[in-house]
């Protein structure tokens, strides 16, 4: 059976919308909200129509009031003009409430989303793009569209209609000035389209900066102990300013472009309003139009040219938003290449009937007893397996894996570092798809099983143990997250990690730090492994879970270990013979082949690899 599923998908590769079209990507995630958007625009344009009517208002004041010199009509106007500028307050409060509001739900949805949509891609993905970046498309990138669905397009569009109102009161107020404003206004959009595409493109570059920065950060600072053991402070805090002036320098220009953009956009747009106000100031002089119809005009002026000029300025603020955008949609655009198959063509497994009760647990020897519901005496099938990470595809990490394994039965996997036993664990949980052949769990291809049907009837231990920041109980209650607080407990006094855990300020409630830094390797393991205890699976997987840990740790952890292995079928990975010459069958690998396999006493006399393993550790070869 041949798969394509080594092909690494480059997010980059997705189509690439022009400017600020890329803007309308976010509207799948706005129509929810239709209602609340409609009100705000609604909102937006009654407060619009109520700054343009200002305009009358100015001019009623100068030709009615002071002109006319009437005090009665005078106040008639201020009245009415106090009025409208109540009214505007109340609408800007409406505008600026439901356009905020809909900035932060909005971005609250394209992050859960993004995050959503990344933990359902394969690990490959994870491999080939720095986790640094993708953090920051995820806060950074969503940050900065909450500030321009929340703020800057209302702004923007707000503008908007100010000019187009604007320009359109200009016209029945007084014609012959508004030809010199719409003479202007092809001088004032040429910087804006030049610089705009310019902007884009060095807010993407920006983006990317930080991102850097935010990796290079992230990385140092995990990895602070062999920084510091190696005296590298100086050289860290040296190629950190690096990157951080890199950032600046992309930001700098980014800035510079804005910066022109608004500057000849305020200055031809006020140079414009110059040249009016001569040319209306010299029609009052002869009596063409009169001081009040001027000031409305020179108000409806202003307010054009304060409209352009904050469009050019929200107008960078968008094309970093068109930037984040991109980002954004890339990571959605992403396909998982590992999936269920169709629902129509899927079979999901579920996991064995058991009868123990975690309750009954103690610090005791007593063994687990479980009740094993056979689907298949063959539990699990690697059918002429042969694979290649998709990063190293010349590279062959399994060849050719012919592999059946009982249900209940204890298979231990040896050989050197990169002979392939890890590769087996993460195809059997389907991380990754192999090109050539096929894995079977209860004589069902793995391809045509629910994946997470499938890898529930899994647990890994692995030689790393992997913790939360978080507490015990978490820890513990990750591999069944229903589970009662009895049954946490439970799962740690089989794993003999409960009485170290009483022993914590906080018992199961204390913090224990990232990656369970707190701990010693021992405790973490068996913290781990109380996690599996409580997923109850039926398929056991043991990476070197002891490899790492000094002889009393070792002790207490493979006493748990022991346990949970009773009545599952377990593959164990090991480097140490020791802890595997009683399992029902040890395979000897090297350079991705099985090369042997049989028991150890077995092996003793037909591998003369295993022989070689043997008399390295056991010290002579007939142990």
């Amino acid at each position: 059976m041949k798969n394509d599923s080594s092909a690494v998908q480059d997010p980059k590769t997705t189509p690439d919308k022009a400017g600020l079209a890329m803007l309308t990507g976010l509207w799948p995630f706005l129509q929810p909200y239709r209602w609340v958007l409609f009100l705000a625009i609604l909102s937006l344009m009654l407060t619009a129509g109520l700054n343009l009517s200002l305009g009358q208002g100015v001019r009623l004041i100068v030709d009615e009031g002071f002109v006319g010199g009437s005090l009665s009509k005078l106040n008639t106007i201020l009245w009415s003009f106090l009025s409208v500028v109540i009214l505007l307050s109340l609408g800007t409060f409406a505008r600026f409430y439901l356009v905020t509001w809909l900035g932060e739900r909005v971005t609250a949805d394209i992050r859960k989303a993004v995050f959503n949509h990344l933990i359902t891609l394969e690990p490959n993905y994870f491999e080939t793009n720095r986790s640094g970046e993708l953090m920051s498309r995820l806060t950074t990138d969503t940050s900065l569209l909450q500030s321009i669905i929340g703020s800057s397009i209302s702004f923007a569009l707000r503008s908007l209609l100010l000019v187009v109102g604007g320009l359109f009161m200009l016209l029945i107020t007084n014609a012959k000035l508004t030809l010199v404003v719409f003479g202007a206004l092809p001088i004032i959009i040429l910087p804006v389209l030049f610089f705009g595409k310019r902007v884009r493109t060095l807010s993407r570059a920006s983006q990317d900066s930080v991102a850097d920065v935010g990796t290079y950060a992230g990385e140092i600072l995990q990895q602070i102990k062999t920084v510091q053991s190696y005296t590298r402070e100086e050289n860290e805090r040296n190629a950190f300013a690096k990157e951080v002036e890199n950032a600046f320098l992309v930001a700098k220009q980014r800035i510079m472009n804005r910066g022109l953009l608004t500057a000849l956009v305020i200055s031809f747009a006020f140079s414009a309003i110059g040249v009016m106000v001569y040319v209306g100031a010299k029609d009052v002089l002869v009596g063409n139009m009169s001081g009040g119809e001027l000031a409305a005009f020179i108000f409806y002026a202003v307010m054009v040219a304060g409209g352009i000029a904050a469009v050019s300025e929200v107008l960078g603020e968008l094309q970093r938003a068109a930037g984040a955008t991109e980002r954004l949609l890339e990571l959605l655009s992403v396909n998982a290449l590992i999936r269920s198959p169709n629902s129509n063509e899927v079979t999901t497994l579920h996991k064995t009937d058991r009868d123990e009760n975690l309750s009954h647990h103690t610090h005791s020897d007593n063994h687990i007893e479980s009740h094993i519901k056979n689907y298949s005496d063959n539990h699990i099938g690697f059918n002429h397996v042969t694979f290649s990470y998709p990063s190293r595809p010349d590279f062959c990490a399994l060849d050719d894996i012919n592999l059946v394994i009982k249900q209940g039965e204890t298979i231990a996997l040896v050989g050197s570092s990169g002979a392939g036993k890890s590769t087996l664990f993460e195809l059997l949980q389907r991380f990754y798809d192999p090109q050539v052949g096929e894995i079977r769990l209860h004589n069902i291809p793995l391809q045509q099983l629910d994946l997470h049907s499938a890898r529930r009837q899994m647990a890994l231990v692995p030689q790393q143990p992997i913790l939360f920041s978080a507490d015990v109980m978490h820890n513990v209650r990750y591999g069944k997250p229903e589970a009662s607080d009895e049954e946490v407990i439970a799962a740690a006094k089989a794993a003999y990690a409960h009485d170290f855990i009483i022993q914590l300020p906080d018992q199961y409630h204390s913090f224990l730090g990232e990656n369970g830094v707190r701990l010693s390797g021992g405790q973490k393991q068996r913290i781990v492994i109380a996690r599996a205890i409580l997923n109850d699976p039926d398929i056991l997987l043991l990476d070197e879970a002891t490899s790492a840990l000094d002889s009393e740790s070792e002790r207490w952890v493979q006493k748990a270990l022991n346990k949970l292995m009773k009545k599952r079928t377990t593959l164990i990975i090991a480097h140490r013979l020791a802890t595997v010459i009683h399992a029902d069958r040890i395979i000897v690998m090297e350079n991705g082949r099985m090369i042997a396999e049989g028991s150890h006493q077995q092996l003793l006399i037909s591998s003369p690899k295993y022989q070689t393993l043997a008399a390295l550790q056991f010290g002579h070869q007939d142990k």
